[in-house]
């Protein structure tokens, strides 16, 4: 490890490369943190770095699940048609069974994937950092770019594979780039925000496609899409490789810690110290130390501090009266419990309804409408929805979350999924933008809001394993949409309502059991909190009234 001495010859207090300071210690920071990307790299550099980040998100992070938009478009280019037999191959643009099935298996391996893949996404990020884990990302995209390209030259079946790459590759990019949230601590919410966004306005990259293929009557093929998707994946090689950090931003706190970490290292234990004096003297240098090195982050915190920000954070845990449930304890010890067993278990009810919706919506509301036309157009209305309910929906997320307790949006969340389910069985017109409305606000919201969750229960130590392990375990759940669009076609001849029903009820009574156990947790978490206060005071209180008692029982044997 570095010395902390300064060489022979320079100030002891490094004046010659500080500013002015009446601090008699003189402004003291760690070699280890003033070579931090967060204080070494420009503003101007890292509002590109932000602003690119935001760019190829926007083409590469979740452009699977436009599927709803990209689906006709394969149906239309004949893919998977040598499936059906001489009945299912007339009518253009319709599928048969064994084709639709085949379709939506894409997509259900994709959803997995998507989520399965967030433990080695962590792993590698973790161990690598984000430029290794874009440049992953990159070539993933770039190997499903190159199968759909030639998928319709080879002799096997290059779609679900190209797919399946595609899907990999988004986690891979999307993920590494929240670091870039401390690139500005004070607006991390913003750029969180921001990279949110772009992640759910990138399903509309299919729909452009789409658009395009209308346009020019299916000249303008998948594989010519593919092939200058290509661009994509080229560009963000290279900006990992010339712009992008190699190493992950710090927050504040991690900063500040590691600072305080260091120089506990170089300082006797205070356990070992006899001497008063020296003793109130090492924590006077510790505490100018801390003071010196938040001094460096004033440009990062802004005006408000560290102490502001502390202030507001507190307050959020206090409303959100769940946090601290389980933080400390280990990784299996939190799996045991009845927290992570009811949100794994409502997670996967949920992510199974909301992704057999996108790959099932169009059949379902030709069914329930009984015209295609109407179907096709409450499809394209649910394509040009999704990616614009996401953005719209960011601000009011964090608002909810923030401002209200873990229970109430728990609560909120069963009650709007309850009544999504029920307009989802209603074979009527109004019903169906009704539900795209309510469905494209909630996605983001559930998935935003089980994150959340697990933050404020498990804790961050845990966090990677913990919420990871509740989405994978969610993914692999998914590969029941195939069941799902069986039953559908086969044991009720298409009608999506008795399998839409079965869904509904069963993740109700799963929503119900959660909230409930929230709830009375919360109750008992607040209750234990106020009974320590009040022993606390006691505590506090008794010496003070014996001090008292002391004093005038001296006083008055002093005038006897």
């Amino acid at each position: 490890m570095e010395s902390w001495e300064h060489p022979r010859g320079s100030s002891p207090v490094g004046a010659e490369h500080r500013k002015m300071s009446f601090n008699p210690v003189g402004r003291w920071v760690p070699p280890e943190i003033q070579k931090e990307p967060t204080l070494q790299v420009s503003k101007g550099k890292r509002i590109l770095q932000v602003a690119i980040a935001c760019l190829y998100c926007l083409f590469a992070a979740g452009v699977v699940f436009g599927y709803a938009a990209f689906k006709p478009v394969l149906v239309k280019e004949g893919v998977y048609r040598n499936l059906c037999d001489e009945e299912g191959n007339g009518e253009e643009g319709k599928t048969c069974y064994e084709q639709e099935l085949r379709l939506n298996l894409m997509f259900t391996t994709a959803a997995v994937a998507t989520n399965v893949c967030a433990l080695p996404v962590g792993t590698i990020l973790d161990k690598y950092g984000p430029r290794v884990s874009g440049i992953t990302g990159s070539v993933l995209l770039t190997m499903g770019a190159i199968f759909f390209i030639f998928a319709s030259k080879v002799p096997f079946d290059a779609y679900i594979p190209g797919y399946f790459f595609l899907a990999l590759g988004g986690p891979f990019v999307f993920i590494s780039s929240f670091q870039l949230s401390n690139t500005f601590p004070r607006h991390s919410g913003l750029i969180l925000a921001l990279l949110t966004g772009a992640f759910d306005s990138s399903s509309a990259v299919f729909l452009f496609y789409r658009l395009i293929y209308e346009a020019t009557r299916g000249s303008f093929t998948p594989s010519n899409l593919f092939t200058v998707y290509l661009i994509v994946p080229a560009f963000i090689l290279v900006v990992q490789i010339f712009l992008m950090p190699a190493r992950s931003y710090k927050t504040v706190g991690e900063l500040v810690a590691a600072a305080e970490g260091t120089a506990d290292e170089t300082t006797q234990p205070e356990e070992d110290l006899d001497d008063p004096a020296r003793l109130e003297r090492i924590r006077e240098e510790r505490r100018v130390r801390r003071e010196s090195v938040l001094s460096e982050l004033v440009p990062l915190l802004g005006k408000q501090g560290e102490d502001e920000q502390q202030k507001q954070e507190q307050r959020k845990k206090e409303i959100s009266g769940v946090w601290g449930a389980l933080h400390g304890q280990t990784a299996f010890q939190q799996i045991k419990t009845p927290w992570f067993v009811l949100i794994t278990l409502f997670t996967m009810g949920q992510m199974l309804r909301i992704n057999y919706f996108v790959a099932t919506i169009r059949p379902q509301y030709e069914y329930m409408l009984g015209d295609y036309k109407l179907a096709e157009q409450v499809n394209n209305v649910f394509d040009i929805a999704l990616p614009l309910g996401g953005v719209i929906s960011i601000p009011f997320i964090g608002l909810i979350l923030d401002n209200t307790s873990t229970a109430f949006v728990l609560a909120f969340l069963v009650t709007a999924a309850t009544t999504i389910g029920v307009l989802g069985c209603l074979p009527y017109l109004w019903a169906a933008y009704a539900n795209i409305a309510l469905f494209v606000i909630y996605r983001p919201l559930y998935y935003t809001a089980v994150s959340d969750y697990a933050a404020k229960v498990f804790g961050f130590y845990t966090f990677g394993k913990v919420y990871g392990l509740i989405i994978c375990v969610a993914g692999l759940f998914n590969f029941l949409q195939s069941a799902c669009d069986a039953l559908r076609y086969k044991q009720f001849h298409g009608d999506p309502i008795p399998v839409n029903i079965f869904l509904l009820v069963t993740v109700f009574l799963i929503g119900c059991v959660l909230v409930y156990y929230v709830h009375r947790k919360t109750q008992e978490m607040k209750r234990d909190y106020l009974e320590d206060e009040a022993e606390h005071a006691v505590e506090r209180t008794m010496p003070e009234v014996s001090n008292g008692y002391n004093s005038l029982a001296s006083h008055s044997n002093g005038n006897v």
